[in-house]
């Protein structure tokens, strides 16, 4: 097939089908009857009977809390379900929409199972987030990776260009889709267009993680969603900026000449992967959230200000950086999500992990994510944070805590570490500590590079394993997929040789002041789970084990 993408037709619902929540308000209706609940669940909306639950959370989300498969709910045909999951389709502009309650991730999971349908390669960004690998990993399928480009100065990855994915598509004829990010954690958007014309035109679909663009679209100077860009299928994180509650999310299929391939798979998929016991309350949020944002373009419209405001601001000020300003040195950013703020602090003297750690200690002020170089604010679509606080907070932090020394080329750590620097005792990071991973060494953390692919996702993840100490790693084949969290973008994945490098950048991340690394065996990163060498592909990697 050689189509290039056609425009996605309007099909935005008048206001007044939009202005309503169906499914939320058949869920309010249904609690309000005054039901004798025996039935699951088993606190049966009693708030004498479960005092900490209704002293925790209020008597009414007791009340709203509905198993599945209830009449004038979800049971049958035409229910209100149905009626909210068509108007998100159609808020969207997607064929069809299905609701999620175990995030995004559970999108990026249907998606890599619909893929060994339609080929057994599937072409992928290599910043995805670590729950694309994980569904290679039930899917099966080999993986041919696509390098994003990386700001170097920054530490972050972006996206890839059509040019990037059309060589990469055009060395593998197996392909099954190919499958990008945009926009990026840092807010950075692709052009999903012409990466949309590659794929079409190399016969496969595009799939986008638009997981932190769910607002797109809503507002005149919000970007185009990845769906009205030519998109076949987009997971969207609805809870991240378009106002659900968090663990809901949505799964959109587009209009294009994949639709009708696509829809009877994901449907199956879906099936196997979501819960038997979907809680009716971020089902409803999914609801809500879409007539909010329907109804919402002044709100929206004053979150931009906002926005703005704090850039504006921070730029004129001259202490710290914008790294947004920066994006249109890489080909691959057509633009910015206005929403997302991302500052460089190590203009200003200090880590992005410290400056998190004391914002929330110090202003019980919370940020989306740190880096060693920069911190990442998001406003929500609709909400109206307190610009002045934050500004305020931001420009009285201390600066600096220490020289921007290189980082350390010392020997990689096989001792735990202290994963809560700020405290006392080994790995503090506090002012004036010099030692390794200290919070000079940070300021010039980068992005390691990945080791060589031996193995799939699958056979790495399936094959027999050992745990070793971090230094008698490097050289092996990792059995786990490891991220600095957030943003949850692999710096290892399963199969891949691991580095020196990557094991150094992991620990620095751990010992650093909210740094987690998602899928480590311990906090510190000191051990690491490898593909036992006698089992692993690589004839010599039973030497380097020793």
């Amino acid at each position: 097939m050689n189509t290039r993408t056609a425009a996605v037709p309007d099909l935005s619902p008048p206001v007044s089908a939009q202005c309503r929540a169906p499914y939320a308000e058949a869920l309010r209706t249904h609690a309000g009857r005054g039901w004798l609940r025996l039935n699951v669940p088993g606190h049966a909306a009693e708030a004498d009977s479960f005092g900490p639950l209704t002293t925790t959370f209020g008597p009414e989300p007791l009340r709203l809390d509905f198993p599945p498969l209830l009449e004038g709910l979800d049971l049958g045909t035409d229910t209100p379900m149905d009626e909210a999951l068509a108007l998100a389709a159609q808020a969207w502009g997607a064929r069809r929409t299905w609701f999620l309650t175990n995030g995004a991730s559970q999108g990026n999971h249907i998606a890599s199972l619909v893929a060994p349908a339609l080929g057994r390669t599937l072409v992928v960004q290599r910043s995805v987030h670590s729950s694309v690998i994980d569904g290679l990993v039930l899917s099966g399928l080999k993986a041919a990776f696509v390098q994003p480009s990386v700001d170097t100065e920054q530490g972050i990855a972006h996206g890839v260009t059509a040019e990037d994915l059309a060589v990469a598509i055009a060395r593998h004829p197996d392909a099954a889709a190919a499958y990008v990010v945009s926009p990026s954690y840092f807010g950075a958007v692709a052009d999903v267009r012409a990466l949309a014309d590659v794929a079409h035109g190399a016969g496969i679909p595009l799939i986008v993680d638009e997981a932190w663009g769910a607002h797109f679209g809503f507002h005149p100077r919000l970007p185009g969603n990845a769906l009205s860009q030519g998109a076949d299928l987009v997971t969207s994180s609805t809870h991240k900026l378009a106002g659900s509650l968090t663990q809901s999310a949505m799964l959109h299929l587009g209009h294009g000449p994949f639709a009708d391939v696509l829809e009877p798979l994901i449907d199956r998929a879906f099936r196997l992967v979501q819960s038997t016991s979907s809680s009716a309350l971020l089902l409803a949020s999914l609801d809500l959230a879409r007539m909010t944002l329907m109804a919402g373009r002044d709100a929206i419209g004053a979150s931009v200000a906002a926005a703005d405001e704090i850039r504006a601001v921070i730029r004129s000020v001259g202490r710290f950086a914008v790294v947004s300003d920066g994006f249109g040195r890489f080909p691959d950013v057509l633009t910015a999500d206005p929403l997302r703020i991302a500052i460089d602090t190590r203009a200003g003297g200090i880590p992005g992990h410290e400056a998190r750690r004391r914002l929330s200690r110090d202003h019980r002020i919370m940020v989306e994510v740190a880096t060693d170089s920069a911190i990442v604010a998001v406003v929500g679509a609709g909400s109206a944070p307190g610009t002045d606080r934050f500004i305020e907070a931001l420009h009285a932090l201390p600066s600096p805590l220490g020289g921007a020394g290189p980082i350390s080329t010392g020997p990689i750590s096989t001792e735990p570490r202290n994963p809560h620097p700020g405290n006392t005792g080994p790995g503090n990071t506090g002012p004036g500590n010099t030692g390794p991973g200290t919070a000079d060494e940070r300021l010039r953390l980068s992005l390691p590079q990945p080791g060589p692919s031996r193995l799939t996702a699958r056979e790495a993840f399936m094959s027999p394993t050992r745990v070793v100490p971090a230094a008698r790693a490097v050289g092996l084949i990792s059995a786990d997929t490891l991220a600095a969290y957030p943003p949850g973008i692999p710096n290892v994945l399963p199969g891949e040789v691991i580095t020196a490098e990557t094991v150094r950048f992991l620990q620095l991340i751990a010992s650093a002041p909210s740094g987690h690394v998602r899928g480590a065996v311990d906090p510190g990163v000191s051990r690491m789970r490898v593909v036992d060498p006698s089992h692993a592909a690589d004839p010599t990697a039973a030497a380097r084990a020793g």
